[in-house]
């Protein structure tokens, strides 16, 4: 049945008897798309020349930004300079006024950089700083020469005035094209200026007979760029160039040109140092004074320029817009014609998609709607029956009857067919439903159980889905983390990384064992191991992550600690081991950590520190630092536990269950988190550790040092009681003996002979004596000293010595003139007895604060400490007193033994 509606034999208007192609062609196609694409390629590119005038007008302000940084360095430079040649011309004042002067030029220049996006302008006056700072500090300890300063400050000059020129190069037009190469020229000559300002003064400073002989080459540049300046300047600034160049200064500065350029130059007619810094100076004002003329012409072409181009964008766009709407009122009288007849079949076709069947069509043109309209009719009866089974095998499926099945027979055709096929996916629904919702419980159970991370993501850069485990790792709900690019929670130095993998796994390749880090809702980091593979053909990707961060940091922790404990176990120094300790928990926790010693008076001293973060960072919270740090060693006192105040966590140093000391970390921001304590208690016990075994070293050498001293004492006391007991028995003896000789009366009796005999006993007993005595301790070391014992020593030796002493005259100390002798005695014995040595050599003399030895025989070498020989003896005594001995014996080389001793005493450890 048809609907209700216009008869067939009524009149359609006129345009409803064309055909809808012909409708849309006279429309759209002729009119509204060229119009369209000529203002869309017009528009395109005006806006492109305007916004290419915009960029190129912040470009000159960044460019005025430098010129001014420039010109503050080239004042700097000639105050440099001066304070260089005549110290007394520039006061340190003055000097430091200029640098402030820079300074803040780069802050202003800083400022008005900051929202460029162009050249790395912020990079520049960064670099440029840098090296005005490393000037400055050699400058000021004078280890440049005036010609070195200058060369230096020009290298600055250089880049800055060559990054001037990259900003000023990119004009879009030439007048503003023309503007730039005028101020360029001009910024240009008036460096070239400065440096003939700074070059002359640094020869006019000279002696006279030393003085200049001829010009330098910064006249030339200065000309040639100031030609470049009048051709593209205005006529104006092109006149007050002129009137400046005829002035006083500028005159002066032309004599002196002239007088150089002579082949011959008349230093009389040079000026003083004085006057040509003056005329010189008023001369570069003046430039000074035109340059800013030349950029503020600059500025003031270019911001012309933006206007009008922007204007003329503006006009164009309001002329094409004017000649659319035109073409659009034709447009929508024709359009009125397609749109009503339209709008009844859309809106059928809308009611019929959303299930109305009630809504029926008027429209009866003999235009292709007209037949669109009747077909559309004779739809809604069959949709009206094919939609009742469907109605009903919906019911059926929503109430759970899977055994429901349409009324084939009722339709024909396509319909019957996509009814019987309804019914077959009706039986294979009930089939697979089951195992279907089986199956997704199962997948589900093992997505929220699972303790890693498992996540599906697009290749658009958000989560499609997230596992609870993602939600307890990072802190983020599941609707945070699927609203927001998953790029947003990785860690700013990592996404990067985190981008190549991305466009791997976009390629298609699978991605394994990839960390990076996340950040979490409290704005901690954690690091995860990712293991990803994508579906191309989706745009999505399914992966896995572990969180590893407690690993890493334990593996960092570790590490640090095997660095301490390695110090520890070298015997290093205490105050080493605590330098070490403070780099390393610095380093580790990223605070600033100090080691300290808890005084006896209650005072505490610092023994290592590392501060960590910038020194204007560290001065900041310096003071809140140090009274969270005060209260934490206070409640560490109380406890002996670690303890955490604030941003500061301590950690008690316990030896012999005394509290020896803290070791302190401060964070510069935020608290550090729990668990800090427990981290800093593993460096406190090898710091403890190495207190410990500092301790026993001490004690070791110091009770080496006293065994050395009680055996000397003891040597000189047995000499003594041998001197002033037995030996003058021994002379009272033989004083008895002669005197019994002289009453004998027979010279040649036998009892003559015997007393001769006994006499002869008692001379050699005491020559035996006197031999034992030098040997327990000379007599001429404690009489000459060390020079003279050691001649003795190659007197007596039984193989020929050769002395090389380079000693003082004053007396060594008796330690170690001791330790010298009986290391020389031991050597001469050992070449006679063990080496059979042909020569002995013995040199000793004092370097660095310290006496060096060295005896060298050509025996047969293979001597071993480690053999029970008297070595062992000389090296125990060496080292008792801080010294250090060394054997070099080869078999069939000879021995060498090398001897370091310190003139002082070595300093006992403090711990």
């Amino acid at each position: 049945m048809r609907g209700v509606g216009p008869t067939r034999t009524e009149r359609p208007p006129l345009l409803a008897r064309l055909r809808v192609g012909r409708k849309l062609m006279l429309l759209v196609l002729l009119p509204v798309t060229g119009l369209l694409a000529f203002t869309a390629f017009s528009g395109a590119a005006q806006w492109q020349e305007a916004r290419d005038l915009r960029a190129f007008h912040a470009a000159t302000e960044v460019s005025f930004a430098l010129t001014e940084v420039s010109d503050a360095v080239a004042r700097e430079r000639i105050a440099a300079v001066q304070a260089r040649l005549r110290p007394r011309t520039v006061t340190p004042a003055a000097r430091a006024a200029t640098e402030r002067a820079t300074d803040q030029a780069l802050e202003r220049a800083a400022d008005r950089t900051a929202g460029w996006t162009g050249a790395d302008a912020a990079g520049d006056l960064d670099a440029a700083a840098r090296r005005l700072h490393a000037l400055r500090v050699q400058t000021g300890t004078a280890s440049l020469t005036a010609p070195t300063v200058a060369q230096d400050y020009a290298g600055i000059e250089d880049a800055l005035l060559d990054h001037v020129a990259v900003f000023e190069s990119g004009s879009p037009t030439q007048t503003s094209g023309r503007a730039a190469d005028a101020h360029i020229a001009l910024v240009r000559a008036v460096e070239a200026a400065e440096r003939e300002r700074v070059e002359l003064a640094i020869l006019l400073d000279a002696p006279v007979e030393q003085g200049p002989t001829a010009a330098g080459r910064w006249p030339e540049l200065e000309a040639a760029e100031l030609d470049t300046f009048r051709q593209n300047t205005s006529d104006d600034l092109r006149a007050e160039l002129y009137s400046t160049q005829f002035e006083a200064p500028g005159r002066a500065v032309r004599k002196v040109r002239d007088t150089l350029a002579a082949p011959v130059p008349e230093t009389v007619h040079l000026p003083s140092y004085e006057s040509w810094l003056t005329h010189s100076t008023a001369r570069i004002d003046s430039l000074r004074g035109i340059q800013d003329r030349a950029a503020h012409a600059l500025e003031a072409t270019a911001a012309r320029d933006r206007h009008s181009a922007e204007t003329r964008v503006r006009r164009d766009l309001a002329v094409s817009l004017a000649v659319l709407g035109v073409v659009t009122v034709l447009a929508l009288a024709l359009r009125r014609s397609i749109t009503r007849p339209l709008s009844e079949v859309s809106q059928g076709a809308r009611a019929l998609s959303d299930g109305d069947l009630s809504y029926d069509i008027r429209y009866a043109g003999r235009d292709e709607l007209g037949d669109v309209a009747d077909t559309f009719r004779e739809l809604r009866v069959t949709t009206e029956r094919l939609a009742g089974e469907i109605r009903a095998m919906n019911t059926a499926i929503d109430d759970n009857r899977l055994g429901h099945r349409a009324d084939v027979a009722a339709f024909d055709g396509t319909w019957a067919q996509l009814l019987g096929g309804m019914n077959g996916t009706m039986a294979s629904f009930a089939a697979t439903h089951g195992r279907r919702e089986k199956a997704e419980q199962e997948v589900e159970s093992i997505f929220n159980l699972s303790l890693d991370l498992l996540c599906i993501s697009g290749l658009d850069g958000y989560f499609k889905r997230v596992n609870p485990a993602f939600e307890r790792t990072l802190g983020h709900s599941g609707e945070e983390l699927l609203s927001k690019p998953y790029m947003e929670f990785v860690h700013e130095d990592d996404r990067d990384g985190t981008r190549v993998a991305l466009d791997r796994l976009a390629s298609g390749a699978d991605v394994a064992e990839f960390e990076n880090r996340y950040l979490r809702a409290d704005g901690t980091e954690c690091w995860l191991q990712w293991s990803a593979r994508p579906v191309p053909e989706e745009g999505l990707i399914y992966a896995t992550a572990r969180d590893v961060t407690e690993s890493r940091r334990a593996a960092r922790e570790q590490a640090a600690l095997r660095r301490v404990a390695t110090l520890v176990a070298r015997g290093a120094p205490p105050s080493e081991v605590f330098t070490r300790v403070a780099e390393e928990v610095g380093a580790l926790l990223n605070t600033t950590a100090a080691v300290l010693r808890q005084e006896p008076d209650g005072s505490r001293t610092v023994l290592g520190t590392v501060y960590g973060i910038p020194e204007e960072l560290e001065r900041a919270g310096r003071e809140e630092r140090r009274q969270a740090g005060l209260a934490a060693m206070r409640e560490v006192s109380g406890t002996r536990r670690a303890a955490h105040v604030g941003q500061v966590v301590g950690a008690p140093i316990v030896v012999d269950d005394r509290l020896w000391g803290f070791v302190l970390a401060a964070s510069p921001l935020d608290a550090l988190p729990a668990g800090t304590e427990s981290r800093l208690a593993d460096f406190t016990e090898l710091i403890a550790t190495a207190i410990a075994n500092a301790d026993s070293r001490a004690q070791l050498t110091a009770s080496r040092a006293r065994v050395v001293a009680a055996s000397d004492a003891s040597r000189r006391r047995i000499e003594r009681d041998l001197h002033d007991g037995v030996q003058q028995r021994l002379v009272a003896l033989q004083l008895d003996l002669r005197l019994a000789e002289s009453l004998l009366t027979d010279p040649s009796s036998e009892l003559a002979e015997q007393l001769a005999h006994v006499g002869k006993g008692l001379d050699d007993a005491f020559q035996d004596l006197l031999q034992v005595a030098r040997g327990i301790h000379p007599a001429v070391l404690s009489k000459g000293g060390l020079g003279p014992a050691l001649r003795s020593l190659a007197r007596r030796s039984a193989v020929p010595v050769e002395l090389d002493l380079k000693l003082p005259a004053s007396r060594l100390p008796e330690r170690l003139e001791v330790a010298a002798y009986y290391v020389t005695s031991e050597c001469l014995t050992n070449a006679v007895k063990h080496a059979h040595a042909r020569v002995v050599e013995v040199g000793a003399e004092i370097r660095d604060d310290r006496l060096e030895m060295v005896v060298r025989d050509d025996g047969v070498g293979g001597a071993e400490p480690g053999r029970g020989s008297g070595l062992i003896g000389l090296i125990d005594r060496v080292e008792a007193i801080g010294g250090k001995l060394d054997v070099s014996s080869p078999p069939g080389e000879g021995t060498t033994v090398e001897v370091r001793l310190p003139l002082s005493p070595p300093p006992t450890t403090d711990v």
